[in-house]
């Protein structure tokens, strides 16, 4: 091991996915060119060529009995460890690196392999959210928090699906090395450093469905085009010439949800976008319609469980040094509209 290094170690297997690998894998490699390096190691419960789900080959594993200590183990996901009896060797690979090792993270369903160890019993976890149930139902002594995109426990770090994998190798990096190698990581990727791991693993978008009617559809557009303005809810029944009790059953019939939480998770979206754009908290809260300072705070806490002023400090810096910021990312929620 290179002085100043630390070694980690991503523990791999036929049907893994190639992006809970390769994903973390350049976070970690372009963190390297900031701080010291990484050391990474690619470990199979035999050694040799792996063969990922989507038919391409990660060669040169090492077996895992030859593999040695690492500080950081990742155990990196696949479909069938969900879907299928996990073999021993995987298990029994996975026990002795991990009791070796200062952190534990997996990737997706990953969290699978630990849980069967038994080194998420009485512990927080999260995993791809489609996969979430069935961890639970398995192995019901873990805690799992199935929207989370990644949640720290003791020693052991679980994330959600795929590229949530990219969100905990930053997550990582950052605990390393601190925030500021982090965001320029994210920088260099061309991702953007925005989501703590309580944050939901959907936006509002997708987590609401589209609406399907003409009146809702065109109201959803007047919001979205400007979510400061007044849509209380008699405002909004007016522009959509309907009562606001009539008003009501159109969002709960078509999108699940009341008029007044969903345009709460409308304006957090935009003074998340506008935070990031270094904006202050009361230029957010005041642009993006959440009104006063106390609000944003509390729309914070209660949506992402973190403060405005931490948010901003720890993900606002994303793009390129010295040029304007964000200027890629979309705007608010555009998938209601579809």
């Amino acid at each position: 091991m290179r002085p100043g290094s630390r070694r980690v170690a991503f523990i791999v297997f036929d049907g893994v996915t190639m992006l809970d690998v390769s994903g973390p894998c350049e976070v970690l490699h372009q963190a390297g060119r900031l701080a010291p390096p990484y050391e990474l190691v690619l470990v199979s419960p035999d050694g040799g060529p792996v063969t990922t789900s989507a038919g391409l080959a990660l060669t040169g594993t090492v077996p895992a009995a030859e593999a040695g200590g690492s500080h950081t183990l990742i155990i990196a996901g696949g479909d069938r460890l969900a879907q299928q009896p996990i073999e021993h060797g995987l298990l029994d690979a996975t026990r002795a690196l991990a009791e070796r090792a200062e952190r534990v993270a997996s990737v997706c369903t990953g969290a699978f392999v630990l849980a069967e160890l038994g080194l998420l019993d009485e512990r927080r976890a999260t995993t791809h959210w489609r996969h979430a149930e069935a961890l639970a139902r398995r192995y019901p002594r873990t805690r799992v928090e199935p929207d989370a995109i990644h949640i720290r426990d003791g020693r052991y770090v679980t994330s959600a699906g795929i590229s949530a994998g990219i969100d905990l190798a930053l997550a990582l990096v950052e605990e390393d090395h601190g925030p500021d190698v982090a965001r320029a990581v994210a920088r260099e990727l061309v991702v953007f450093m925005q989501r703590p791991g309580g944050q939901s693993q959907f936006s509002t978008a997708l987590a609401t469905p589209p609406a399907r009617g003409d009146l809702l559809r065109s109201l959803i557009a007047d919001v979205l085009a400007d979510p400061g303005t007044d849509h209380s809810l008699p405002a909004m029944a007016a522009r959509a010439a309907v009562s606001p009790r009539h008003l009501s059953r159109l969002f709960r019939a078509e999108l699940g949800t009341t008029p007044a939480r969903w345009l709460e998770r409308v304006r957090l979206h935009r003074a998340q976008q506008l935070l990031l754009d270094g904006h202050s908290v009361t230029s957010a809260a005041r642009i993006s319609g959440l009104g006063s300072d106390e609000t944003l705070r509390r729309a914070f806490a209660r949506h992402l469980g973190i403060t405005p002023s931490a948010y901003r400090t720890r993900f606002g810096t994303t793009g390129p040094p010295g040029g304007p910021r964000n200027h890629d990312r979309p705007d608010p929620d555009p998938g209601l509209l579809d």
